[in-house]
């Protein structure tokens, strides 16, 4: 099997993740089901990042020490990803010893090599974001990522030499037109970053010691983008003497999915990094947008943060990935409301998938006592239908290669649709009324029930609970992604997959 290595970013271990950080672990994931359903050998990989100078502050408020603060955040964060029913194969943290000693050898190594050197650092500097900028790089006089205030420091520093990196970086872009995606996202990064000219990073600090020692300057603790941007190697066994079978395999990652607000860190310092280790860059770097509030972006201080797991007790898991799968498009930022999520639930989840599963299996228990053979009755309705089935995978497949997950799933829920309009067209309780035509409507059942089941298997990725227990109600574990003549449905009795909500109540 071909391998496939997904990545999220890690998150930061300062509080509990809202929906907006929840929905990269549950993409990364619909991706990851995806690739393992079409055959992939897959490896997810998500975590903690746990260092830094904000997490020395967060934990001193809470009168803790600062590794038993993120022993306590790390834990919620695993418990939401948890929760949101994710297939991660690895949860890696940065307080792990096995992390903080290849980090202390890659400083090493970019030193000795000369691509990090001693100097001093006087620069703008936003906490939260633990970002230097320039004045230039200000937007009304704070921090362009998060808008927060900045504060001037000077201290001793190691520096990372990003600027001997420029034109090789400039050039692998120009040749991998897919390295950065939504091309928006490229163009930003190219005319506002690279062409101005790179600057050379701050890679250690002295004013904090929540981070990994330089282990030959133990003034100095690696500053947080060289500890955390590693991960993705040390964690799968990159070593200098000897890395692991485990690096050899999955080394290049074919996919970081990450914020856009993150995309300068992983496709300027990270790939120079790699450059530096003399390292394969990963294939593709994805900046997805933002889950906002319908008053901007999720903030305590706005007072609209919500959790994913609040959401989840009140309207279940797969509601609530639907509604991030389906309603952030690929490159513009999704707005989250209550009552849209009611709307999807009632519409799409309870009235086109449920209704049709529960019309279909009544049916087939009521004329058939459940049992369902193909009888072959063609018309042009049906073959047009059969068509309709046969096509879905591949346009699913080009959707999810193409990281529109949202139109992936428009694509599964037009066929769901269609299956509807089908029962109208046919009218099979007409059918029943004529002994004559009884294979013709079993044979109408049966293009329903295949159509249900090609459609479950590939929202496998996309809400998985609800795929497992369609699959349960028409009794079949044949999980081909088109049409077969020969399946025989012995079906259970229907269950509601979705309730329909009041929406005037709630």
């Amino acid at each position: 099997m071909k391998k496939y290595y997904i990545s999220t970013a890690i998150a930061y271990t300062s509080g509990k993740p809202h929906i907006g950080n929840t929905y990269e672990i549950v993409l990364a994931d619909a991706i990851a089901r995806f690739k393992r359903l079409k055959g992939y050998d897959v490896y997810f990989q998500t975590g903690t990042d746990e260092h830094g100078e904000k997490i020395e502050l967060k934990a001193k408020e809470a009168a803790k020490d600062p590794q038993e603060f993120v022993d306590e955040k790390a834990a919620e964060i695993k418990k939401i990803w948890d929760i949101m029913n994710t297939s991660y194969d690895r949860f890696v943290r940065t307080t792990d010893k096995k992390h903080e000693k290849i980090v202390q050898k890659i400083f090493k190594y970019m030193y000795d090599k000369g691509d990090i050197y001693k100097g001093e650092y006087k620069g703008l500097y936003c906490t939260p974001c633990e970002s230097f900028w320039t004045e230039s790089q200000l937007i009304d006089g704070k921090c362009p990522d998060c808008g927060r205030e900045v504060n001037e420091k000077c201290e001793e520093a190691y520096f990372f030499k990003l600027s001997k990196y420029q034109k090789k970086l400039e050039d692998y872009i120009e040749n991998h037109p897919d390295f950065i995606q939504p091309v928006s996202r490229k163009n930003e990064m190219i005319n506002n970053f690279i062409k101005p000219g790179l600057q050379d990073l701050c890679v250690s600090r002295t004013s904090f010691k929540w981070g990994i020692p330089v282990d030959f300057d133990d003034k100095h603790v690696v500053y947080v983008w060289l500890d955390a941007l590693t991960n993705y190697i040390t964690n799968i066994g990159f070593d200098f003497e000897d890395s692991s079978s485990e690096f050899c395999k999955l080394w290049p990652a074919d996919l970081h999915l990450i914020g856009k607000d993150i995309i300068r860190f992983h496709t300027i310092y990270w790939p120079c990094f790699l450059m530096s280790l003399d390292l394969e860059l990963p294939k593709q770097v994805f900046g997805h947008p933002w889950l906002i509030m319908s008053d901007g972006k999720m903030s305590k201080s706005k007072g609209n943060v919500i959790f994913a797991d609040d959401l989840v007790d009140e309207f279940g898991v797969d509601a609530v990935r639907y509604y991030f799968l389906h309603e952030i498009p690929f490159a513009n930022d999704g707005v989250f409301t209550r009552d849209l999520l009611i709307e999807r639930i009632n519409g799409d989840l309870a009235n086109v998938l449920g209704n049709l599963v529960q019309r279909t299996i009544s049916m087939g228990k009521k004329y058939f006592d459940g049992k369902i053979t193909n009888k072959r009755e063609t018309n042009e309705l049906s073959d047009k239908f059969i068509t309709l089935i046969n096509s879905l995978d591949n346009r699913v497949t080009k959707k999810m290669d193409d990281l529109q997950i949202s139109d992936a799933i428009s694509e599964i829920f037009d066929v769901l649709r269609a299956s509807n309009k089908y029962i109208d067209d046919t009218t099979p309780w007409i059918l029943a009324k004529d002994e004559t035509l009884k294979s013709q409507l079993e044979t109408v059942l049966y293009n329903l029930l295949e159509s249900i089941r090609v459609c479950a298997s590939l929202l496998e990725p996309f809400l998985p609970n609800t795929s497992e227990e369609i699959l349960r109600q028409i009794n079949i574990d044949n999980k081909n992604l088109s049409f077969v003549d020969d399946n025989i449905y012995v079906l259970n009795d229907p269950k509601p997959l979705f309730l329909r909500i009041d929406q005037k109540k709630e």
